[in-house]
């Protein structure tokens, strides 16, 4: 009888949780982090002061229209439930307004909270991908310390050196990025943390590429095959993605697409979502070939 713990389908169905639910969150990423005036917000605001924009029901007041209204930087943040685990799990569902004595740990604790959700997204992805079962009970270690780690009291959370924990996490992604890409009979050289700020990348097979961190703003790669590609902390800022294969991309995120430009023709990983600013029909310059699932050249 098989494991439940190491079964890819339940697995994989636990990534529900590290989906934002703003129902059960006290907005906090409306008030916690600080922004500056850019393209990305209308307005600076200070770290805890409220969005002028958030209701007194913690809902966002123009979120059918925050790209219209000058906040697209709002419509790319994920906080992957750290959210509602803040305010849910640490603080039992007391609120920074109803209760003011805890607001500065409550963002304090959000602010290490998310980075903690996010890598138990790149974990429980890591279980999923093929050739990697010889990390599995590493793997498996690792997502079971993380999941402890934010059941943290508020003290604890805000205390955590979160920053060298995420070095330690990333050594062993790093290692399950090797094994599946190893064996590929084809594979695009590494550009780890490259510049490729408006790179003409159009059409390119960038099969097995390693993008991590690479800066991928504004770059034309329509129709490129990035099919086991590692888009770990890849800036995909207004990239084209229109007509571009990403299915088996290994450590791509939902925030990374929603900063990006794509179409109907686009093939993103099943666990992620067609962002609703992308066009439904075939836009001008992508590829004609079918959505999601349609398997492309090899």
């Amino acid at each position: 009888m098989s494991d439940p713990a190491s079964d890819p389908a339940r697995i994989a169905d636990g990534r529900r949780d590290l989906r934002a639910d703003c129902t059960r969150c006290a907005g906090l990423c409306c008030v916690a982090p600080a922004f500056a005036a850019s393209a990305d917000f209308a307005v600076d605001k200070r770290a805890g002061e409220p969005c002028r924009n958030l209701q007194e029901d913690f809902r966002c007041g123009i979120h059918g229209s925050l790209r219209e209204k000058g906040f697209p930087g709002c419509t790319v943040f994920d906080c992957f439930g750290a959210g509602q685990q803040v305010t849910q799990v640490t603080f039992g569902g007391r609120d920074w307004r109803r209760t003011p004595q805890v607001a500065t740990s409550m963002f304090a604790v959000f602010t290490v909270m998310r980075q903690l959700q996010e890598l138990l997204w790149y974990l429980t992805e890591s279980l999923t991908l093929p050739r990697t079962e010889p990390l599995r009970d590493e793997l498996g270690r690792a997502r079971e310390r993380t999941e402890r780690l934010t059941d943290g009291s508020p003290d604890e959370l805000a205390a955590f050196d979160v920053t060298t924990y995420r070095q330690e996490v990333g050594v062993l992604l790093l290692r399950v990025s090797e094994l599946v890409r190893a064996g590929l009979r084809h594979r695009a050289p590494d550009r780890t943390g490259a510049d490729l700020i408006g790179a003409n990348l159009r059409g390119a097979d960038l099969r097995g590429a390693g993008l991590r961190g690479a800066y991928l703003i504004g770059a034309d790669l329509r129709r490129a095959n990035l099919r086991t590609s590692d888009l770990l902390g890849a800036d995909l800022r207004a990239a084209d993605l229109r007509g571009t294969d990403l299915g088996g991309s290994i450590f791509l995120t939902q925030p990374q697409l929603d900063a990006a430009r794509g179409d109907a023709t686009t093939t993103i990983p099943s666990s992620l979502t067609r962002p609703a600013h992308w066009p439904t029909a075939v836009t001008p310059g992508s590829s004609r070939a079918a959505g999601p699932g349609r398997r492309r050249r090899r």
